[in-house]
């Protein structure tokens, strides 16, 4: 499995489903299984700015998990969010049998996730949600990183900024470096 980091705006869905159709890998991700939900709590959260709970993360992470036949060939988009998500990732207990063999962190300067996220048009995207979220992003993400890194798992950094050809190529020769694409 391969994980997708990046703050809003860094185009993470976008090279999540290149990535799906180049590897024939399963994209998931949670941002979109969140926006398409019906439950009005997830909407409400969504609309505040802020993340959504862990309880809830994780139901809707397994529910996923549960319908794919190859657990190791998934680009996972959203998740884990949080410390607790990520120690929740690697807990056999789970049930989820997976193994995250790469982290790729999509880096983008604020000025840029501005930009990309104008024109969006989506709720959550004012200047002082996407303020609040980059702050949530920032306190959080590092300590994952440093976590998943602690348990033998390689984080890659990857400039975000560019083409979105530009960006694809760069993360693709990652996994290819690390022997991950067919």
């Amino acid at each position: 499995m391969i994980l997708l980091f990046g703050p809003v705006g860094a185009g993470k869905s976008v090279q999540g489903e290149i990535l799906s159709e180049k590897l024939g890998w399963k994209w998931l991700s949670t941002g979109q299984m969140f926006r398409s939900s019906q439950d009005p709590e997830v909407k409400r959260i969504l609309a505040s700015g802020e993340l959504i709970d862990d309880e809830t993360t994780y139901g809707v992470v397994q529910e996923a998990f549960a319908h794919e036949q190859n657990a190791s060939r998934i680009i996972l988009d959203g998740f884990p969010r949080t410390m607790a998500q990520a120690e929740w990732l690697e807990r056999p207990a789970n049930g989820l049998g997976r193994n995250v063999a790469l982290v790729l962190v999509l880096e983008v300067s604020d000025e840029e996730i501005t930009n990309r996220l104008a024109g969006r048009g989506r709720i959550e995207d004012t200047p002082d949600k996407i303020k609040r979220r980059m702050e949530i992003y920032r306190a959080d993400t590092n300590p994952i990183l440093e976590y998943l890194e602690s348990k033998d798992v390689v984080v890659e950094r990857v400039n975000g900024e560019g083409s979105v050809n530009e960006i694809n190529d760069r993360l693709v020769g990652v996994i290819k470096k690390y022997k991950l694409a067919n």
